[in-house]
């Protein structure tokens, strides 16, 4: 019997913490999300980190309604110049980033699906990018070209 990984699951620290929030309940949604989570758990300059705990109010694009974006990960670290800075992150495979085809020949249930997702995204990063620049931090986007460059 192969005993298959689980891409969803509960994370412990090791630096409890250093984890802003309830470190008994740090969810992992991927093994990408799990990959940070380590990473920020591990990494000395890495001063303090949330995951999915702050909320960011965006209009949804697809229904019109005011909604609540939960961004990935907020951490707090010591850049290379020794300043402390902060940024929030968003993990996301990089077809979910690229808007999709314009006008294909034929416009399937998948294709709209896409279109509406993409545009829901694109809508809660624009929040994202507004609550950061508001408070000095930064966001970016984490894509397996960063979380996984050797396949």
């Amino acid at each position: 019997m192969i005993k298959k990984r689980s891409y969803k699951g509960k994370y412990k620290p090791s630096n409890p913490k250093k984890y802003k929030g309830d470190s008994s309940n740090i969810i992992y949604r991927s093994l990408w999300e799990r990959k940070v989570m380590v990473y920020c758990d591990t990494n000395p300059y890495i001063l303090e980190w949330q995951s999915e705990e702050i909320v960011i109010p965006y209009r949804n694009p697809v229904n019109g309604r005011l909604s609540r974006y939960f961004p990935d990960f907020w951490v707090k670290y010591q850049n290379d110049k020794g300043n402390i800075t902060q940024k929030i992150i968003e993990v996301k495979p990089k077809k979910y980033t690229i808007s999709p085809r314009q006008n294909p020949k034929r416009k399937t249930k998948l294709w709209r699906s896409e279109v509406l997702e993409y545009l829901k995204n694109t809508a809660k990063w624009k929040a994202a990018e507004k609550y950061c620049k508001k408070r000095g931090y930064s966001f970016q986007i984490l894509t397996e070209d960063f979380l996984s460059p050797y396949k």
